[in-house]
């Protein structure tokens, strides 16, 4: 039954997103914008494409990682960052936090943006964490920096001074709940998958899942979600899971951030996650998640 109380506190975090989106940003006028952002949004970009509209995009060879549309006429003052990953479903590259960053801090100091959207440009999904191939082929030294730069972005991204709404479409998970968990707003499609499932990889959420998801749903709920790793959908809520098949250092690491984090600011909580991570990444066990996530096969874990 603990799942279920997990799944009704979580999804009162998200506001619901029925089939007909009609008014379900009425809390935001501004926001009026996203029922047509979500229907034909993704309409308004090809991939690899976002014409003369602003955009923060990488080289031609690799596409357009990240668009960024400013809306005009009666829904000036909002603007869009739409993620288009679709060969990664979405993952978090490094470029993808460049882009982010850059489109970001040109936002951060306008008084003309009003509000800021995220959403997917990509059908069924809309971000699923970390770019794990890319992760393996980066040294131990720099999986520390990159976690670091991600959190900045995520924190940046809280910090926005104007309302900011995550519209979510398919999967949520690790970084990409992070990022949800960021937002003012975050809105869920019925068909929707959440969870911060890094403990399967013998690491913990790094970019403030630690710390915002306790705030939101509860120092318990946020623990059975973390330890357990589970990506919480409706048909999935009635399994609680198993913690032991997750890395034993992981889930150790993050009872220890959500533990000492939920007693201080979000600051200093940050600072205890960032300690808690860099207690992960020297351990065999997450090369071992790398290394079966690679080799589609269970990893087993030693505690080492």
């Amino acid at each position: 039954m603990a799942i279920f109380a997990g799944y009704r506190v979580l999804s009162q975090a998200f506001r619901p997103l029925a089939s007909s989106l009609d008014g379900s940003c009425r809390s935001l006028e501004q926001a009026g914008c996203l029922y047509r952002v979500l229907q034909s949004g993704r309409q308004y970009v090809r991939p690899g494409a976002c014409g003369a509209r602003r955009q923060y995009s990488s080289d031609a060879k690799s596409g357009d990682d990240l668009c960024v549309r400013y809306l005009d006429g009666e829904d000036s003052g909002i603007v869009v960052f739409g993620i288009n990953r679709p060969k990664a479903k979405n993952a978090i590259s490094k470029n993808l936090v460049k882009m982010m960053s850059e489109a970001v801090e040109a936002v951060k100091g306008s008084n003309k943006v009003r509000t800021v959207i995220i959403c997917s440009l990509v059908p069924g999904i809309f971000c699923a964490g970390a770019d794990l191939k890319e992760r393996a082929k980066m040294h131990q030294s720099e999986v520390g920096p990159f976690v670091a730069k991600a959190r900045g972005l995520i924190t940046e991204l809280g910090s926005l001074p104007m309302p900011t709404i995550a519209a979510i479409d398919g999967a949520a998970l690790g970084g990409g709940l992070e990022m949800a968990l960021a937002c003012d707003i975050r809105v869920a499609a019925t068909t929707a998958k959440m969870g911060l499932v890094e403990t399967k990889l013998a690491i913990i959420p790094g970019a403030g899942g630690t710390q915002r998801l306790p705030r939101i749903v509860g120092v318990s709920v946020a623990k059975e979600l973390i330890f357990s790793a589970r990506a919480v959908g409706g048909a999935e809520a009635a399994a609680l899971g198993l913690f032991l098949p997750q890395g034993p250092i992981a889930i150790r690491m993050a009872k220890l951030a959500i533990n000492q984090g939920i007693e201080v600011d979000l600051a200093t909580g940050l600072a205890i996650e960032e300690a808690c991570y860099a207690q992960v990444i020297p351990t065999k066990d997450r090369i071992e998640g790398l290394t079966a996530f690679k080799e589609k096969r269970a990893p087993r874990y030693k505690g080492e």
